[in-house]
């Protein structure tokens, strides 16, 4: 059966098991995907339950795999990650677990380097207000939490 004259469904399957074996996919993605080989709603529902039913698709391993990739590659914080997750459409039960498996000691080492490399950057600012706004703003901007932020920024001077 050719759908929208692009691929079957069997080619279909075959394109998005080799997509979803190549690393770790949010639903959202492998549905774009498969919306993309030319499939109808239907059509990518049913592949999408395969995928699961196989173990190529597994929302909560993509979450705790994503999360834990953007933190220590990228030194994003638990809200940047928790926004991104949520754009991808990961549900919450997912997200709390990802966060979760993220240790609390790597994490507050890693806000206390980006404070003191950026505190290092901004040694041109000459006004300590201004200085430690900038340093918030930068944290707060990489996703760290408020309360963290502003006891890390406390310390500075």
């Amino acid at each position: 059966m050719i759908l929208r004259g692009k691929v079957t469904q069997e080619q279909a399957l075959l394109k998005i098991k080799h997509y979803c074996a190549y690393q770790e996919r949010s639903h959202k993605e492998v549905m774009g995907k498969l919306y993309d080989l030319g499939l109808f709603k239907k059509e990518a529902e049913l592949l999408v339950a395969q995928l699961i039913e196989e173990g190529y698709l597994n929302e909560e391993r993509f979450a705790i795999q994503f999360a834990g990739g953007r933190f220590r590659i990228k030194q994003w914080g638990k809200k940047k990650i928790e926004q991104a997750l949520k754009e991808k459409q990961v549900s919450s039960y997912c997200i709390k677990k990802a966060l979760a498996q993220i240790d609390e000691e790597p994490y507050r080492q890693t806000l206390q380097k980006l404070a003191t490399v950026k505190w290092t950057q901004l040694k041109g600012e000459k006004n300590i207000f201004i200085k430690k706004r900038k340093l918030q703003d930068y944290l707060l901007q990489k996703g760290y939490e408020y309360e963290l932020v502003k006891a890390e920024v406390s310390g500075k001077e």
